[in-house]
């Protein structure tokens, strides 16, 4: 309820004119009955005692009820309307805020919230708000002035059959509030397996190639099937518990009307209430009873929405482990541009990923990086972009540590190739400029040339040429040119291929690395590599074994001091190690 108020406190004009249409309509419904009574009880007796035919009354009192009726359908519409509106720009807003929040959370948080989970309170949760928002307006409104409302005029025409029909009301309080606070938990376990089904989904739709290349489609059915039923099952316990409230309360209520009306005979046979009373008495029960379950139906979505607030609230609410630093970055030719200065990390607090790192680069040089898969090449880069802080040690750049410089500064003047990048759904000319004013046309055409992407002006439009999701339509090579050439036109100060070349043939390669050396001879340069041939020019190689440097220096120092970098420079380079 909380987070619904926050969501609809900047529509409150909106929400008020919404209020009032919706209140005046329930109050014009509530007069229905009464109108009606006063047609059979009063104003049809006087017509019969009259000695003229005059039923201009009669008709008057008809046409005042059908205006009457018109207004209320009216103002409900029109009130629903503006309901729908509200909780559709609430919830944009809270989807809005949701994104802008994830996009600020660490690495560390988003893997402890995993994706899967983040994805499925951008999407089920805000919806099950949004349900909640709209009802809240449409119900939450009506049926209290229904219920209150239809009570105070059944006080009116028989206190007596009022107070037997309220004396039921205590009965369905309880069952609702008990169903709810069952519910309740329910739901959010629910939204846990929610996660999961998204999880298997995403995981097939990533790997969908893979598994039908190992002809492993049943298994993943299977798989998916049980992530599927174990959410089915959840929602069916959920449900069903707060399904429980519309028969309960229908029980009771109906038991109430068999009172109501065998009092109601009995009062009606002694003379102490009127026909007309009675239908009216008996409409403004079927109003109240209908009122009963509106606000059941709204209990039921709330509850829903409670669980589902309080997973986006977790989002909303987590502190910003990584604060931001407060410095530009400011060149120096005495300090080195990159330092990695006894650097310890671990991802789980448990087993550690690198282990006292240090290396030094002045401005223009090359590192390579070479290591086994998982020895901890990659946690380097994060590290330097600061997704993650490090545990012990200091990154620094120009002899300040980049905790201290603002991230928007530290990863615009990095330009990188990840090893699993992204193309996205966009133009060539869009995933390369990718939103950066400050790139133009001239820097877009020297990256393609760097980048050795010249097939883009085979394409049809060229640059004008639309990328499927991923880059399906892109061969791997033309993948990571395409990847190359984003990094190169940003001119960063730092550039990182973190084994960006791996689908690219070794005349392509050469051809790259020549181009790089010659245009961004002034750029600091990180190259993560399996192949030493795209390594050997580098001004400093580290190899990495188990988040350890075990060795560093040249190409032609490793080969003298290094068995390990041997070995791989024996078999990649067909015996040649020189």
């Amino acid at each position: 309820m909380k987070m619904i108020l926050r969501l609809v406190k900047p529509y409150w004009r909106l929400l008020t004119v919404s209020l009032t249409f919706k209140s005046v309509g329930a109050l014009a419904d509530l007069f229905l009955p009464w109108l009606i009574a006063y047609m059979i009880d009063t104003e049809i007796p006087n017509l019969q005692n009259a000695s003229s035919n005059d039923l201009s009354s009669l008709y008057l009192l008809g046409l005042l009820m059908v205006l009457i009726a018109f207004m209320g359908l009216y103002l409900n519409v029109a009130a629903n309307r503006k309901a729908e509106m509200i909780a559709a720009l609430s919830v944009k807003t809270l989807r809005h805020d949701l994104f802008s929040k994830i996009e600020r959370l660490s690495a560390n948080q988003v893997d402890r919230l995993t994706r899967p989970s983040l994805i499925s309170r951008m999407t089920t949760d805000t919806y099950n708000m949004y349900n909640a928002t709209a009802s809240m307006q449409r119900l939450g409104v009506r049926a209290p002035v229904l219920l209150i409302g239809g009570i105070l005029m059944s006080l009116l025409l028989d206190p007596v059959l009022t107070l037997v029909m309220v004396a039921m009301l205590p009965l369905i309080i309880l069952i609702v509030y008990y169903s709810s606070k069952k519910g309740i938990p329910l739901y959010k376990k629910t939204q846990v397996f929610v996660d999961g089904l998204v999880r298997k989904l995403r995981e097939y739709i990533t790997g969908a190639r893979v598994v039908r290349a190992l002809s492993m489609s049943d298994h993943e059915i299977e798989k998916f099937d049980e992530a599927n039923q174990l959410t089915v099952g959840a929602e069916l316990k959920a449900t069903t518990t707060m399904a429980k409230i519309n028969p309960m309360m229908n029980a009771v209520m109906n038991v109430g009307l068999v009172i109501v009306l065998v009092f109601g005979a009995f009062r009606l046979d002694q003379g102490m209430t009127e026909k007309g009373q009675i239908m009216a008495f008996v409409t403004y029960f079927t109003i109240i009873l209908n009122a009963m379950m509106s606000i059941t139906r709204v209990f039921v979505l709330s509850s829903r929405a409670t669980a589902s607030a309080e997973r986006i609230d977790e989002v909303l609410n987590m502190p910003e482990e990584m604060k931001d630093g407060e410095l530009p970055i400011e060149r120096s030719i005495i300090k080195p541009h990159l330092e990695f200065r006894d650097v310890s990390f671990s991802y789980n607090q448990k087993e550690s990923n690198l282990k006292h790192v240090s290396f030094k680069l002045k401005q223009g040089q090359t590192l390579g990086i070479i290591g086994a898969t998982g020895s901890g090449k990659t946690t380097i880069i994060n590290l330097l972009m600061r997704f993650y802080d490090v545990d012990d040690g200091q990154i620094l750049i120009y002899g300040e540590n980049i905790k201290n410089i603002r991230q928007n500064d530290l990863r615009s003047s990095i330009g990188v190739v990840f090893q699993n990048d992204v193309i996205f759904a966009d133009s060539i000319y869009g995933n390369i400029q990718f939103n950066r004013n400050a790139i133009d046309d001239d820097d877009i055409n020297t990256a393609m040339r760097i980048a050795q992407a010249e097939f883009i002006y085979e394409k049809e439009n060229e640059l004008n040429y639309m990328m499927a999701q991923r880059g399906m339509n892109l061969s791997g090579g033309q993948k990571q040119r395409l990847l190359i050439a984003r990094a190169v036109a940003g001119k960063p100060d730092i550039l990182i291929f973190d084994d960006a070349s791996s689908a690219l043939d070794y005349q392509t390669d050469m051809k790259l690395r020549k181009a790089l050396k010659k245009e961004f001879s002034d750029t600091t340069m990180i190259v993560i590599a399996q192949r030493i041939s795209s390594l050997k020019d580098s001004d400093l190689i580290l190899l990495i074994e188990d988040g350890s440097i075990i060795a560093s220096g040249t190409h032609e120092e490793l080969l003298e001091t290094s068995s390990m970098y041997q070995d791989i420079a024996f078999y990649q380079m067909g015996g040649e190690v020189k």
